[in-house]
């Protein structure tokens, strides 16, 4: 008897250890394959691979919008916000800066960094999951019966401005802009946000709270989720001049320097070089193609989106593997090509999506220009940016800061950029990509 119970606890944990290591390989198999994309053009999407239709049809897809403040991402967020199978939420993660990191420090330290960022991602661990309830351990005051008026920019989540989430008056299918949202709507209601995620297919979050594509590698390696990261990058020098015009009072010395042409002796460069330390170190990471972002992971440059909308869309959620909702193309063509009088409000997303993109070229000085590329000379490299070599040329609306196909510099990016990429993926304990290049030449591309 006793034989007997030993050999049966020693089949029962034979089994569990057969499971576990079939799950284990199972979960660490790709299920992407990805044909075609060199032909198809799709340079941007680094890991070169996307997902198979039928895997995302049977599973939900967790997309993250990893972007910096300025850069286009209340846009892209409603490219998702528009979709009627997505459920998506706006800055989830303001709650959890405005809470643990001191207002005036804004998170500068490494010990902030970090306590963030572990914050961060448990946080969006469980929104992923649908659990609105996790959310509440950063809501102040805290919320009663799972009811609260003090979610970060509620209206710009179309799911939590409409039925059954909110019931205002007027017609069943009425969609409330985000002025009206939370003067109508009153309370939300966590429990029932959570159910309407639930019966969502895919959810999407935006952030500009994530520094670079590194510190998500917990979540993307995570079994439990599908998540796809969207990295959204811009032009340094265009979201320069939109903090300088935004933030008027954090960016007053920049424009000190624009209106008197001298640079203050105390102005904070890192304001600069931070966005282009992270652009660049995301982007690294990305070229060097590390197993835990395969089919995981595009990058899209703000100004190709601004200039061909519905098309970047489409590829976007072509790599997501998702459906493009005709709400979302009816918006596209609604937001793009807006009256300017209409974009005026510093978050809003109305306006002539084309020439926004352009606009920095006329609102910073060439000095500050000038200083800027030599700043951030590597990733605008890197991202394919032009160098404007004077005012005039800075000025002159015929020519366009970009190559005339997307990404042809990224790929010089890493021949010309060797040494710096090798350095950066021995950190990471990887090596960059060996492709050979098969584009133009250097002068054709840098403007110079």
């Amino acid at each position: 008897m006793q034989c007997s119970w030993k050999a049966v606890l020693l089949l029962a944990l034979a089994s569990i250890a057969i499971q576990y290591t079939a799950i284990r390989t199972f979960t660490a198999k790709s299920f992407h394959t990805c044909p075609g994309l060199a032909e198809a053009g799709l340079a941007e999407r680094l890991c070169e691979e996307s997902p198979t239709f039928a895997y995302n049809l049977s599973r939900k897809t967790h997309i993250l919008i990893l972007a910096t403040t300025r850069s286009g991402s209340s846009f892209v967020g409603q490219l998702f916000n528009q979709h009627l199978d997505v459920f998506y939420l706006f800055e989830p993660l303001y709650h959890v800066q405005n809470t643990l990191i001191p207002r005036f420090t804004q998170g500068k330290s490494p010990a902030d960094r970090r306590v963030m960022l572990g914050a961060s991602r448990d946080l969006l661990r469980s929104l992923y999951d649908c659990d609105l309830y996790f959310l509440e351990n950063y809501i102040k005051p805290p919320p009663v019966n799972h009811t609260t008026d003090r979610i970060f920019r509620r209206g710009a989540s179309r799911v939590l401005c409409s039925r059954p989430v909110c019931d205002p008056p007027g017609p069943a299918d009425l969609v409330l802009e985000e002025g009206d949202c939370v003067r109508k709507c009153g309370l939300l209601n966590l429990t029932v946000a959570a159910e309407a995620c639930r019966e969502r297919s895919h959810v999407a979050i935006k952030t500009v709270r994530v520094p670079e594509v590194n510190d998500l590698r917990a979540l993307v390696e995570d079994p439990r989720l599908n998540l796809k990261v969207i990295q959204l990058v811009r032009d340094p020098r265009g979201i320069l001049a939109s903090r300088s015009e935004t933030f008027r009072d954090t960016y007053r010395l920049w424009r000190l320097w624009y209106g008197t042409g001298r640079k203050p002796y105390n102005l904070d460069v890192t304001q600069l070089t931070t966005v282009c330390e992270d652009f660049s170190n995301s982007v690294s990471t990305g070229l060097m193609r590390p197993p835990w972002l395969k089919g995981k992971y595009m990058l899209v440059r703000y100004e190709d989106l601004a200039r061909n909308p519905m098309k970047k869309t489409e590829e976007i959620y072509g790599f997501l593997g998702i459906p493009l909702d005709s709400h979302v193309a009816r918006w596209i063509q609604n937001n793009t090509r807006g009256d300017p009088t209409l974009g005026k409000h510093k978050y809003g997303t109305v306006r002539n999506s084309a020439a926004t993109a352009e606009k920095w070229r006329f609102r910073l000085s060439y000095d500050i220009v000038a200083f800027a590329q030599n700043a951030c000379q590597q990733v605008l490299a890197q991202l394919g940016y032009k160098i404007a070599a004077s005012e005039e040329e800075l000025k002159n609306p015929s020519l366009t800061p970009l190559p005339s196909a997307p990404f042809l510099s990224l790929k010089f990016a890493l021949r010309l950029g060797r040494e710096s990429l090798g350095q950066r993926a021995r950190e990471v304990g990887s090596r960059p990509h060996p492709t050979p290049f098969r584009h133009t030449d250097v002068g054709s591309l840098c403007g110079r």
